[in-house]
């Protein structure tokens, strides 16, 4: 339990500066998408040299996941939190310095190793601060830093780069995350019964890979996250697509549809969050209020296949917003299992697998099968697998855990 002497208010500063790390992360990471036509000209970049950057980001970012959660579990949530926001920032200014396809590359594949940081130290802020009963309203909150990114960052990036040139958005959307590292070293404070969990369990060294997939909720998790994170950037990278190719829509008429989907996104994942809350108030374990919440949002799922078959784009619009949404609520339980059945000190080690299953589950069933399957079959079987993932990962979720918490070494539970 968190200690009791420990400020109530202080959390929700620390949860609003992870907020604005998330957020800034998310902007630095889709400054190359806004500003790509000006990026190729400039570089004299073709498409298939532009898709090999956004590959290396891709690519760097899943396999990042493997080793800088575990990084950050050993260094500590302050510092390694901190470094690796610097290592995002710095990575996402200098790729203003890029001179061809070679150094644009790797500059992002720079940002994608550090950026990969944030989420495994956000969940594990999130896990030291909060009580089980609000983790999965506080991860839904600062989660929603991705979704304010995708509304407001796109045209003001693209303003940005108007004015001053890409180059220069690089420089200045990267350097906003260098007063949040000086507010973050000032700021985060590691709260005392982390602190006497690390010197009663020597944590600090003790975790190691081997004691963690060792697990079926480890892979519960791992395969839940492959399953699921793919459906999030199906809709991003080829919605888009679908609304010019089935109803005409123009860049104009798509600005206008994301913010709805983006924004019925924002408020889903909070009301999930609540709501999970919410029952365990009411005396639900932490195992069946998730469960219960990521059932419900995994539900809402089939329901958005018919987006392949109406002939009314603002249908498309709504089911998709659903679809945002649910995932939004389901990812703010699913990370919040982390939490609630491993402890403290090894958060952020099964965060990083976790986001590396995601990851390479995103490569393969958002980037490389869509593009396969839309060219040679259409629309409706890509869709139809984006509506099952869900409740197939709800399965898999359902069979591997428990109610009950892995044996690790230096094994302490935090409820």
């Amino acid at each position: 339990m968190i200690d009791h002497n420990t400020s109530r208010r202080y959390q929700w500063v620390i949860l609003f500066l992870v907020f604005l790390m998330t957020t800034a992360n998310y902007a630095n990471r889709i400054v190359v998408g806004v500003a790509c036509t000006e990026i190729r000209q400039a570089l004299s970049l073709d498409k298939i040299q532009y898709g090999y950057v956004v590959t290396a980001f891709s690519v760097s970012y899943t396999i990042g996941f493997l080793f800088i959660g575990k990084m950050i579990d050993r260094l500590g949530t302050k510092l390694g939190y901190l470094l690796s926001l610097i290592g995002w920032s710095l990575a996402g200014a200098c790729t203003g310095f890029s001179a061809g396809v070679y150094s644009l590359g790797g500059w992002q594949a720079m940002l994608g190793v550090t950026g990969s940081g944030n989420f495994p130290a956000a969940i594990k802020s999130v896990a030291e601060w909060f009580e089980p009963k609000q983790r999965a309203l506080a991860t839904a909150l600062f989660n929603s830093g991705p979704h304010i990114a995708l509304v407001a960052g796109p045209p003001a990036i693209a303003m940005l780069t108007l004015s001053v040139g890409w180059r220069w958005t690089f420089g200045v959307v990267g350097m906003i995350g260098l007063p949040l590292a000086v507010l973050w070293q000032y700021l985060y404070k590691t709260p005392q019964h982390v602190k006497n969990q690390a010197l009663k369990s020597n944590a600090a060294t003790a975790v190691r890979w081997r004691d963690i997939i060792k697990h079926k909720s480890t892979w519960g998790i791992m395969l839940g996250k492959f399953c699921t994170d793919p459906v999030w950037w199906f809709y991003i990278f080829w919605l888009p697509t679908f609304l010019n190719d089935r109803y005409g829509f123009n860049i104009k008429q798509i600005g206008w549809a994301m913010p709805v989907i983006y924004a019925m996104a924002i408020l889903l994942a909070n009301l999930a969050g609540w709501y999970a809350g919410r029952l365990i108030g009411k005396g639900w374990s932490n195992f069946k209020a998730r469960k219960w919440v990521m059932l419900l949002c995994a539900a809402c799922l089939p329901i958005t296949v018919w987006s392949a078959f109406t002939p009314y784009p603002w249908v498309v619009i709504l089911l998709v917003a659903l679809a945002a949404g649910a995932h939004s609520g389901w990812s703010a339980n699913i990370f919040t299992l982390v939490s609630d059945c491993f402890p403290t000190h090894s958060v952020a080690s099964v965060t990083g697998l976790a986001g590396f299953a995601g990851g390479l589950g995103g490569i393969i069933l958002s980037s490389l099968a869509p593009g396969f399957v839309i060219t040679y079959f259409g629309y409706i079987p890509i869709f139809i697998m984006m509506a099952c993932l869900h409740p197939l990962a709800f399965i898999v979720i359902h069979l591997t855990f428990k109610n009950k918490e892995p044996k690790l070494p230096g094994n302490t539970l935090i409820v």
